[in-house]
């Protein structure tokens, strides 16, 4: 049964439902959901347990620890807009508690309303299964062509990627998915760097992003520095590296020596599971390899030194 009505519950997968030109069938959204701009418009069924827009890295990460200990969950879904809306397919996920409302909130709420929707759950931990999310949700929702196409197109441009840089020097890489504490990036994040010609010193793929101590971050002594805070866009990055107090062996690394330290949007090309992680392997490529002749988006990464130039901490 083809679904008409689509509720997202992640930013991630309204991306996917939008780029199989289902805009249309979208009833509601999440309070993140930010991307295509014409998403803006659609009534939003979640809201974060406390607003994180003033708070730094530090205080963001205690609020978050303190209100899944609390109530299992950062989120909160409007349920009467749900009965409202009507939709009759979820998308969700339960593969990280910090970036969509928690599974069993989920279920409950659903479970409540007069005629319960069909939940999927999304769960990709590597590129390959954002793809078969794609193919999932086109087979979902009757556009299972359009979806074929999509992929089609985007695993061309992985291989483009991996010709491009291949017999080029591997490149040691940090990615910095948190600040304080240190967070390296996991699930599809080093193979991301793997495939754009480096190696991920810390990250593990396929597995969660996980926190270091300072010692274990210098001891890695990457050649090249990513941070892409979770959630956060160019700007708020940056915010986030100058808020930082990095210990004094941060400034000996080689990568840090030698000014290839890069902030990136995160949120947009590397953090949400979607069709866009493949620009985000463009722009790692392009980073590491700034002679593979690759285009990025505008505003999507800068050198550290530069950003911090034209992004000045708030007085």
């Amino acid at each position: 049964m083809t679904s008409e009505r689509i509720c997202s519950l992640l930013p991630s997968a309204t991306e996917i439902v939008c780029v199989l030109g289902l805009t249309d069938r979208l009833v509601a959204v999440t309070h993140e959901c930010d991307f295509p701009p014409e998403v803006l418009a659609k009534p939003r069924v979640t809201a974060s347990a406390f607003d994180s827009a003033g708070m730094t890295s530090r205080q963001i990460d205690s609020a978050v620890r303190a209100s899944l200990a609390q109530e299992a969950t950062i989120y909160h879904l409007d349920r009467d807009l749900l009965e409202e809306v009507r939709p009759d397919l979820v998308l969700t996920q339960d593969l990280c508690e910090v970036c969509a409302v928690g599974p069993e909130e989920v279920q409950k709420v659903m479970r409540s309303l007069r005629v319960p929707p069909r939940m999927v759950s999304l769960e990709p931990t590597s590129l390959n299964e954002v793809l078969d999310s794609i193919l999932l949700v086109g087979r979902l929702t009757g556009a299972e062509d359009v979806a074929l196409k999509v992929v089609a197109a985007r695993r061309d441009r992985l291989n483009k990627v991996r010709e491009l840089v291949k017999g080029s020097e591997v490149v040691r890489v940090l990615t910095l998915e948190w600040t304080d504490p240190v967070f390296a990036g996991g699930h599809w994040l080093p193979e991301m760097v793997e495939v754009a010609g480096g190696h991920d010193v810390l990250g593990i793929a396929g597995r969660p992003s996980e926190q270091f101590t300072w010692p274990s971050v210098l001891s890695s002594d990457p050649d090249v520095v990513i941070a892409m805070p979770c959630g956060f866009d160019l700007e708020r990055s940056t915010l986030e590296m100058r808020r930082t107090t990095f210990p004094d062996e941060w400034y000996e690394l080689r990568a840090v020596r030698s000014g290839r330290v890069y902030v990136v949007d995160g949120s947009a090309y590397f953090n949400r599971p979607g069709p866009r992680l493949v620009d985000g392997v463009e722009i790692v490529a392009r980073i590491l390899h700034s002679d593979c002749g690759l285009r990025t988006p505008p505003g999507s990464w800068m050198r550290y030194e530069a950003a911090a130039d034209l992004m000045p901490l708030p007085s």
